[in-house]
């Protein structure tokens, strides 16, 4: 798929379940870790093409490269942590959080831009290989998203590889903007 072809998402708030098909169309019938395991390397390049316009914003209230990439990094922690509950636990809760609210208090308009890319390489390593180390029960098993209700871990998997694409895309409309 060309990431800068990427439609705009669905509010994951006021409209969850086309908030989910939004990113699972984005994968479409590619598989969920090559895609993931694609995607530091993407980040890389695009931190290695932007240069100096790292945190440069395309317009006011819109994440500028390095939010992008501090977004994608949160949220691959925040998927580590959920992958774990839904495998240990029988249907736990899985808690919200607001995207922004995050860039904006955790990271600001800059950091240690290759500190973050090795923690999000990292994470996602071990995310990717908890997938590919998992049986197709650990897959089916759930937690209860508080916004969007039951998620099995192959759901959350899937569409969190729609979710790099989208966000990279995100990030390439930055630069060029």
């Amino acid at each position: 798929m060309d990431d800068a072809a990427a439609p705009p998402a669905p509010n994951e708030l006021t409209d969850p379940q086309g908030y989910q098909r939004h990113l699972l169309g984005l994968l479409g019938e590619d598989d969920p870790a090559d895609v993931q395991a694609a995607t530091p390397a993407l980040l890389r390049a695009l931190v290695a093409e932007v240069g100096d316009r790292l945190t440069s914003r395309p317009e006011a209230g819109e994440w500028s490269v390095y939010g992008c990439l501090a977004h994608i990094t949160d949220a691959e922690l925040v998927m580590g942590a959920r992958y774990r509950f839904v495998l240990a636990h029988d249907e736990p809760p899985l808690i919200g959080y607001d995207q922004d609210r995050w860039v904006d208090r955790l990271h600001g308009d800059e950091g240690d831009v290759a500190a973050m890319l090795d923690l999000f390489e990292a994470l996602r390593t071990a995310n990717v290989a908890l997938w590919r180390a998992s049986t197709d029960a650990d897959r089916a098993r759930v937690g209860m998203h508080d916004e969007r209700g039951p998620e099995s871990f192959d759901l959350a998997f899937r569409m969190i590889a729609g979710h790099d694409r989208f966000h990279v895309a995100q990030a390439r409309r930055a630069m060029d903007a």
